[in-house]
């Protein structure tokens, strides 16, 4: 096995490690969301794993982002002809980073109002409403359905604040991600088709509008009454994770399909970086 081989075999490791870590951590801390447990003398070692949870999340999340770095990198070396060497070879100039950075904050704020992360409440005064010292914050470590807890609730203003719940935090990392890789390849896709060289244009046009998991609980509550609007809410919420996850696959799929379009008959990649 190459240098560069190994170097890219230990990039999908990392990947790997950091999401199945996740998974575990998730796991391990449903054990503590029993409301029996929440005793006075264990409240204080509940919040203390609830701290130690975000620690080891965020590590997670360092060792994915720097794998996915070092496995694109040795695919743009490499200049493979495969799927996945013609996605990073098209991605791997400062015009694509600069379109993934924008749709990925973009898409993660949009993400964070639909999914109620960031929350705007102009008819609620938090400090009068909820007793909270502006600005503060606390993690709260019990008591949900696992990956719902522990939350993190920031009050930022009078009227905006914070509610991280690390199931949403970790599907509008990686929706964001997907969003942005698939937008940035339909990009040059559709740049390429503009100037003859084979890609298809409808593909490139559908891989810059199927990216918008989101949108769905968004135009529906367009149509349904004020009456409704709590219940609607309510049942977004449950729901929300639901229609984010499900997209998932064909956010990873999108991106193999127009790689196709951007591949020569040879297997090399029709995008110069």
């Amino acid at each position: 096995m190459t240098v560069e081989n190994k170097s890219a075999n230990r990039g999908k490791k990392l990947i790997v490690l950091g999401f199945v870590t996740i998974v575990i951590l998730f796991l391990m801390y449903g054990r503590y969301q029993d409301p029996e447990l929440l005793t006075p003398s264990a409240i204080d070692t509940i919040q203390r794993i609830a701290y130690g949870f975000y620690i080891i999340l965020l590590v997670s999340f360092g060792a994915i982002a720097f794998g996915m770095y070092r496995y694109h990198r040795e695919k743009v070396e490499n200049k493979g002809k495969d799927l996945a060497s013609i996605i990073a070879l098209t991605t791997w100039n400062s015009k694509s980073r600069k379109i993934f950075v924008a749709t990925f904050i973009g898409y993660g704020i949009f993400f964070s109002l639909v999914s109620g992360t960031l929350v705007y409440q102009p008819e609620v005064s938090f400090s009068y409403h909820y007793g909270a010292t502006i600005p503060s914050g606390f993690v709260a470590p019990c008591c949900d359905e696992p990956g719902y807890m522990p939350q993190i609730i920031i009050y930022l203003t009078e009227h905006i604040g914070l509610n991280i719940i690390p199931i949403n935090l970790v599907l509008q990392i990686i929706v964001s991600y997907l969003v942005g890789l698939n937008t940035a390849i339909a990009v040059n896709a559709y740049t390429i088709s503009k100037k003859g060289r084979g890609a298809s244009s409808i593909g490139a046009i559908a891989g810059l509008f199927i990216a918008c998991p989101t949108c769905a609980g968004s135009f529906l509550s367009v149509f349904i009454g004020t009456a409704s609007g709590i219940a609607l809410s309510i049942a977004l919420t449950q729901l929300q994770t639901f229609f984010i996850a499900i997209s998932i696959p064909i956010l990873l799929v999108t991106p193999y399909i127009m790689a196709k379009k951007l591949r020569n008959a040879d297997g090399s990649c029709k995008f110069n970086p």
